[in-house]
């Protein structure tokens, strides 16, 4: 199973979320996407323009270990499964500090606060949708369950300060509890955001609650001499943030796996342009062969035979190698990116892209375009330009499963794409339109001119095959908005 999530990143990227869930212990896993991207041809985005290298650039790619479910109340039951790897590897590494240990303990660490965040954002969309009479008391469990959690592993700091520990341990701890506080602090002003943005009619009951949470933690963190928002901060808390950035790669490291990202296909690449070589070879060899048997050795005819046959086998090469790479660029990949786990490869992921023809398109895909008739009858003379992105991924299930703790879903692979080479063509993002006033005379209203970019996927895994479509609106501003577009 495929599993896809769009957000708009920042102003000028989207984010593709690919989740690959492979079945328990299952060895061979094969996924395809292809991705066809429609571009407007009034944004001169065609091969001429825009190269493969230009693609590649910018797109950012993440592999990175789906976190493992929870939800916050199984977590905060000390019971639990992240709580006892947890506990069972502090109290491993105060018994016998071993290098081993020590890094067992970072190992769970980092874990159990990936585990916690990926609770934290699943929970908050539940209490969003919560009917308001229903709300106080999810909210209280909330609350009740995040102050367990934090009890449970706060409870650690004093033993592992006062223990005769590498200052390692200290410091592992400690990042993961500032971590956790950013968190619990970005997760409920975002939840109470949502709420307040939607008028939630219980607003004024849970707020006070919710922000109650929040002040108790601020006062954990200056205690500690964690780093907090300051609303008079002189450098606008860049220190805050560029801290939380780091800490965030930190504990999100434990989830992504090795990987080593190569040129794919370079053995059939210097295959088939020896082979375009050998072609002009023997074309200028029988050239060759041929006028001399007809005229004697140092004439003129000879000459110039052979100065002509010298120019056409270049082009000929050229030719040849151009065919060539056509075919490779359609039977081949143009990186391959292998995944491993503890120097055990557990999967491949295989990518490719080029400008085709809507010719080359499959008629369902065309079909699921859905092109206005506007916009049908514009494409006859102002063809859209059609981009293809092949994306191949190879998911060893059982070694997937050997090698971690936790049950571990599936691989996420996160794109972001950034438009800002597709708006450099754009007109202005304002457009002046007029309207009668109904006192007289008009009035000039400015107007919003953008572009569509049209994604549409699809998505293989054994024998299912699933479509999905989203439409982005950009500006040469950036990014305006993202619709999914369901069938």
């Amino acid at each position: 199973m495929i599993d896809i999530q769009v957000r708009i990143h920042d102003r000028f990227s989207v984010e593709f979320k690919m989740g690959f869930l492979v079945p328990k212990k299952q060895k061979k896993n094969d996924f395809m996407v292809n991705t066809w991207l429609f571009i407007p041809s009034d944004l001169d985005i065609h091969a001429s323009t825009y190269s493969k290298n230009q693609f590649y650039r910018d797109i950012t790619s993440y592999i990175r270990l789906i976190t493992p479910v929870y939800d916050l109340h199984e977590i905060a039951d000390e019971e639990s499964l992240p709580f006892m790897f947890l506990q069972g590897s502090f109290t491993e590494l105060i018994a016998e500090p071993t290098p081993e240990n020590l890094n067992e303990c970072e190992h769970q660490i980092k874990m159990f606060i990936a585990i916690i965040r990926s609770a934290l954002r699943k929970e908050g969309s539940i209490i969003a949708d919560t009917p308001a009479n229903e709300r106080l008391a999810v909210v209280q469990r909330y609350i009740q369950n995040i102050e367990q959690i934090t009890a449970g592993f706060r409870k650690w700091g004093y033993e592992i300060r006062s223990a005769a520990l590498p200052p390692e341990a200290v410091s592992y701890f400690t990042f993961g509890d500032e971590f956790l506080s950013y968190l619990l602090e970005q997760h409920i002003f975002r939840l109470l955001r949502s709420l307040k943005k939607w008028g939630a009619e219980d607003y004024a009951t849970v707020e006070p609650l919710l922000l109650n949470l929040i002040r108790q933690d601020i006062r954990y963190k200056k205690e500690h001499g964690y780093q907090v928002v300051d609303s008079q901060s002189p450098d606008q808390n860049r220190t805050y943030i560029h801290r939380a950035r780091i800490l965030k790669r930190y504990i999100e490291s434990q989830l992504i796996p090795d990987a080593e990202k190569k040129k794919e296909g370079r053995v059939a690449e210097q295959v088939y342009f020896s082979t375009a070589a050998g072609l002009s070879m023997v074309f200028a060899t029988a050239v060759a062969f041929s006028v001399q048997q007809q005229f004697e050795n140092y004439t003129m005819p000879l000459f110039v035979a052979l100065v002509v046959s010298y120019m056409l086998k270049d082009r000929i090469k050229e030719l040849a190698r151009y065919y060539f790479a056509r075919r490779l660029s359609k039977k081949h990949f143009d990186n391959k990116t292998t995944v491993r786990i503890k120097e055990v490869v557990i999967g491949q992921f295989k990518e490719g892209v080029d400008f085709i023809s809507e010719a080359h398109i499959p008629d369902e895909v065309i079909e699921l375009r859905s092109r206005s008739d506007l916009l049908e009858a514009d494409n006859r003379y102002a063809r859209e330009k059609i981009l293809l992105y092949r994306k191949l991924v190879d998911i060893d299930g059982e070694k997937l499963d050997a090698l971690n703790q936790y049950d571990i879903s599936g691989i996420n692979n996160i794109l972001r794409f950034n438009v800002s080479n597709y708006i450099l063509k754009m007109d202005n993002p304002e457009a002046p339109l007029s309207v009668p006033n109904p006192a007289g005379g008009f009035d000039v209203i400015s107007g919003k001119r953008v572009y569509y970019l049209n994604f549409l996927m699809q998505l293989k895994y054994g024998d299912t095959v699933t479509y999905k479509r989203f439409r982005l609106s950009v500006s040469r501003n950036g990014i305006e908005g993202i619709e999914n577009c369901n069938f």
